[in-house]
This record gives C-alpha cells, sequence and structure tokens, in this order.
C-alpha cells in the first residue's frame, strides 16, 4: 500500500516534504541538508531521503548485513528493525536483526512470540562461536551503537556501518553512508513508516507478515509516544497509515500481557521502600537480576500514579553474572509538564569520567545508568552487599534531593 505523505499545512505535495528535523552528519546526506538550508527551505525533501535510502540498499545489493538494535530493546527498536529487514528484501539483502541483552518487559515478549518477530539474543559469551565475517555491513535502528555490548566486537571486525536511523539526538561522532537523525520524532518508528509511505515497501494488508510488522510498528510508535497522548505530526500520519493495516486484536492481545511475579515484587518493593518529598516519589530497590532490569521503568510507572505525587524515580543495581558486571539503572516518570527530565537528569548527576552524562529523558520520561567498577561483585559476602546498597542508596539520593529540596544538605532517610 503506497500513499504520499501530507505536508504540515496539510496540503499534498509530490515531494512528500517533512518539517526540516533531520540532523545532517556525515555522509552524502549531509550535503542535501545543507542544500535545503541553502535554498531557504522551511522543508527538508523525504523524498530526497528516501532516494538516498534507495540508492544505499541498491549498492550493498546481495549483502548479508547484521542489524544491531539496543540491548535491552524496546517496541520501538524491535518494530523498526523489523520494518528496516523487510525493506532490504527486495534488494536481495539478507538482515539478521540482534541484541546482546534480554527481553524481559512483558509487553517485549509478547510482541516478539505472537508476531514471530525475528529478531535473536547473542550473548557475547556466544560471540566466539559465531563468524562475523559473513557480514557485509552493519546498520543500526534506533540506536547509535551506545547501548549495545556488541558494537566492539563489530568494530573488531572492521564491519563498516552502512545505515543509522534513529530519532535521538546525535551522540558521539557517529560515522556511516546513510545517517538519518530526527531527533523532534518521537519514534524510530514513524521514520520506517514514512520510509515505507515513499515508496520502499509495498505493504500489502494481505500479506500476514505486513500485517504484523504494521501492528509493531504501531506498538512502537504508541508506546514511544505515551500512547499516542505526546505525539507529533509525524508520529500521528504515520499511525493513520498504519491503521490501515494493523491488525488491532493481536495489539490488544500484546497490551493485555500479564506482569511477571518478579515484576509486581519490584513494585511492591517500589512502593515499600519510596521516599516523598515535595511531590517527588524516590524508590531504592536494591538489586536486581539481569533479566528483570525492565521492571524499574514499570514500577516508575506505576509510582507516578498515586495521589499528590507528580514524579517518580525507581533505581537499583542490576547485576549480569555471565560478565559480573553491575550498574545502576533508574528511570523517572513525571506528569509535570514544566519539569524537563533530560535538564534535571543532567544537573542531578552530572557526567562520567569520559565527559559524558549518566542520563537523559525526553518528555514525560528519563533514565540513567552508573556502572559500578571497581566496586562489582563480591555479593558472596551479604555484610558488603548490604554495605554497598545502602551506599548507592543514599547516593542517589543525596543528589537527587539537591534539586527536589536544595535545603536538605544531606539524606537521612
Amino acid at each position: 500500500m503506497k500513499s504520499s505523505l501530507l505536508t504540515p499545512n496539510g496540503n499534498k505535495n509530490g515531494q512528500n516534504q517533512l518539517p526540516s528535523t533531520f540532523e545532517p552528519t556525515e555522509g552524502n546526506i549531509g550535503a542535501d541538508a545543507a542544500l535545503e538550508r541553502d535554498t531557504g527551505s522551511q522543508y527538508l525533501s523525504l523524498g530526497k531521503l528516501a532516494q538516498k535510502l534507495e540508492q544505499t540498499l541498491e549498492k550493498h545489493r546481495g549483502e548479508r548485513q547484521i542489524v544491531v538494535i539496543q540491548d535491552f530493546p524496546d517496541p520501538d527498536a524491535l518494530s523498526s528493525a523489523w520494518a528496516y529487514q523487510l525493506m532490504a528484501q527486495p534488494y536481495e539483502i539478507e538482515c539478521d536483526i540482534v541484541y546482546a541483552g534480554t527481553l524481559s518487559h512483558q509487553e517485549n515478549i509478547a510482541l516478539v512470540k505472537l508476531t514471530g518477530l525475528p529478531a535473536t539474543r547473542w550473548s557475547t559469551n556466544s560471540l566466539k562461536d559465531r563468524d562475523l565475517s559473513i557480514y557485509q555491513g552493519c546498520v543500526l535502528v534506533d540506536s547509535q551503537g551506545n547501548t549495545s555490548q556488541l558494537m566492539p566486537y563489530v568494530k573488531q571486525e572492521k564491519i563498516p556501518i552502512v545505515i543509522v536511523i534513529d530519532h535521538h539526538s546525535k551522540q558521539g561522532n557517529i560515522q556511516g553512508e546513510f545517517i538519518d537523525l530526527r531527533p523532534k520524532i518521537r519514534a524510530t518508528a514513524t521514520i520506517l513508516t514514512q520510509y515505507i509511505q515513499a515508496g520502499l515497501l509495498d505493504f500489502n494488508s494481505n500479506d500476514g507478515t505486513h500485517v504484523k510488522c504494521a501492528t509493531a510498528l504501531m506498538h512502537g510508535i504508541r508506546s514511544d509516544t505515551n500512547g499516542l497522548r505526546q505525539a507529533q505530526e509525524e508520529d500521528l500520519l504515520a499511525a493513520a497509515y498504519l491503521s490501515r493495516i494493523y491488525d488491532p486484536q493481536l495489539l490488544n492481545a500484546v497490551l493485555q500481557s500479564a506482569r511477571s511475579h518478579r515484576v509486581m515484587d519490584v513494585i511492591e518493593r517500589s512502593l515499600k521502600n519510596r521516599f516523598i518529598q515535595n511531590n517527588f516519589s524516590i524508590a531504592g530497590v536494591g538489586y536486581l537480576r539481569y533479566e528483570d532490569r525492565d521492571a524499574i521503568p514499570q514500577a516508575a510507572d506505576f509510582l507516578v500514579t498515586e495521589e499528590n505525587i507528580h514524579t517518580a524515580v525507581v533505581y537499583g543495581i542490576i547485576h549480569d553474572e555471565d560478565h559480573e558486571v553491575e550498574v545502576v539503572i533508574g528511570s523517572l516518570r513525571t506528569n509535570k509538564l514544566t519539569l524537563d527530565l533530560d535538564e534535571f537528569i543532567k544537573e542531578a548527576l552530572g557526567k562520567n569520567p569520559q565527559g559524558r552524562y549518566y542520563g537523559g529523558g525526553r518528555e514525560m520520561a528519563g533514565g540513567f545508568e552508573v556502572s559500578m567498577g571497581f566496586f562489582a561483585g563480591g555479593n558472596d559476602d551479604s555484610d558488603y552487599t548490604k554495605l554497598k546498597w545502602e551506599l548507592v542508596d543514599k547516593q542517589i539520593k543525596q543528589k537527587l534531593l539537591k534539586l527536589v529540596n536544595p535545603k536538605n544538605k544531606v539524606v537521612h532517610a
């Protein structure tokens, strides 16, 4: 199913133009973005981007590519990677969608199982038995390579990055033949849907795979826009297009997937441990298994619904037994329109020794990650484990409360 996009003023346009939210980066596309600025155009042509992507796919016809998504893939990453895989098929490009972490959120597990979404977990321990030389290119979708443990191995094998498509701001010096970064769009699934609309894939409502992919894309847009409540015009237009193809009963089945006992335990812990100050609810939930990482944002989603609470922060120490790695993972949720979570997290937690912020956020949601480094492990000693958690818990609270309640200099809670 092909269609022409509406421009932001509501008129149809053969160029399929979109607001100039495209971020010029290395590669051929940057010249097109510069051309748009030089000519004073208010809109960046989706047609030009689609043409460049089509040319890139044609250039790599017949190759095998590795599509790397974040370690803990969300619906936006999963659906966008699948859409790219389908777009590459007419060019005889074989794509393997891989991630190094785990699917722990019940909706993500249901999405993959119910749609048959072709994503595969590769643990870093298994890489010694894998031949990465079979890949002629790497594709990053909903990522710029900094959220995957697989990327060091990709770089070690000198697999070139061919395509990067993401809705996050530019993170570091990303290289690639085709780079499309549009941070003003709420979901990467929106960007992939736009490319489908532009003709890179003839979506067919009679094709079961296309229907399932459209359903996954709809879920990707929905999840990254808070149920479309924070959607931009582009997201809504993409969702409107997908509404003609997706399976609403299948999406409903994904959304109604039950929470696991472990997630409920973490939510219970967050309720028990929450510390309330100035309408902020702050809760440390202790140690969690690597597979239960997604329980933290779900606990934050739950806490922010409490009466007289506008912002919730939930954090815990995630322990990866396979690699003896520990990190502090935190999630923030807010319904306060005037609170910029990105600014809040960056000011509260600052930067690591490499100069990168420990976290960041978008509208209504944010997160942070702090490596335990030298202090990781040693959890066979219960006294040390308890002491380590108490230190982390007090330090996180202390840093947060400098902004939540500046009068408090020391946290005793």
